[in-house]
């Protein structure tokens, strides 16, 4: 009986395990070899070193696209803030809340592909909505994907309205498990709304608040779709990305061994931002 146990436990726990070596470790392990040469993805593999990550290092047009993510990811802050507000604003009971909520995450299980492309009408220089609007009042729109001054503060804005939806359900969720006594003992206490609100809700949320920050920050340094369909990373890669640039390396110029190094030190870069964020998080978060 404990044999056939046995079979029966590790038959389910072999499934994942298989999974993850034929589909994470053994081309993990073979990117980082071929990360270590000349190859593009046709011939054999050529040994050349550390000449790809060297390359790199010098490379003008990777740390630009480097900076142009972190610019991206200005994202981030202003969303969270936002979605913080619109959760507190969806948390109270008031009548046809049900399909605010519903309006609000529906974006989240709709086609990134379709979003992106409504967006990019939305920011059209010529016929796009935001123009139209912005003419109405008198104010004379820019060229938002056309310019290199307009086309990341675009991608900014769009990528703040596609993250709100997921962040304020979690956020909701997070808020409606705040305990009423609290607010209670604080009003008894005098402590007024601000007070509240900062030492109360926002100490009360913050696990919420880490989690939505780290997987915002991973995401954001991946960010690449919207870009290829919006920007196609211009104009004069003012809107390339990272892993942008890396797709182009590996697919369009056929340089696996670059691309490769790329995304290690990408990887790398996001395990250094994830442990900074563990570090520090615990003089903010609070679990109790």
């Amino acid at each position: 009986m404990k044999r056939r146990e046995y079979l029966w436990a590790y038959s389910f726990v072999a499934a994942p395990i298989l999974g993850f070596l034929l589909f994470a470790f053994i081309p993990l392990s073979y990117s980082v070899y071929v990360s270590f040469t000349d190859y593009s993805g046709y011939q054999t593999p050529v040994f050349n070193g550390g000449d790809n990550y060297v390359k790199l290092v010098q490379d003008e047009l990777f740390w630009k696209t480097l900076r142009n993510t972190l610019y991206s990811a200005l994202s981030i802050p202003i969303g969270m803030i936002c979605s913080l507000g619109f959760a507190t604003a969806l948390n109270q009971k008031i009548r046809g809340i049900r399909f605010f909520r519903t309006m609000f995450f529906l974006p989240t299980i709709s086609s990134v592909i379709a979003l992106t492309l409504l967006w990019k009408w939305i920011f059209n220089d010529t016929y796009g909505l935001l123009n139209h609007l912005l003419e109405l009042i008198g104010i004379q729109g820019p060229a938002w994907l056309s310019s290199e001054q307009w086309a990341m503060p675009a991608m900014i804005i769009q990528g703040v309205w596609s993250g709100l939806g997921i962040n304020i359900v979690l956020y909701l969720a997070a808020l409606q498990g705040v305990p009423r006594s609290f607010y209670e003992a604080a009003e008894i206490d005098g402590a007024g709304g601000w007070q509240r609100f900062r030492h109360i809700t926002v100490a009360c949320i913050s696990p919420t608040t880490l989690y939505i920050l780290i997987t915002a920050i991973i995401g954001a340094l991946q960010d690449y779709p919207r870009f290829q369909i919006m920007t196609e990373g211009g104009p004069n890669y003012s809107t390339t990305t990272i892993v942008y640039y890396l797709f182009q390396n590996a697919f369009r110029y056929m340089n696996m061994g670059f691309a490769s190094s790329m995304a290690w030190i990408l990887g790398f870069i996001i395990l250094a931002v994830t442990l900074l964020n563990f570090y520090f998080s615990r003089r903010w978060v609070h679990y109790e």
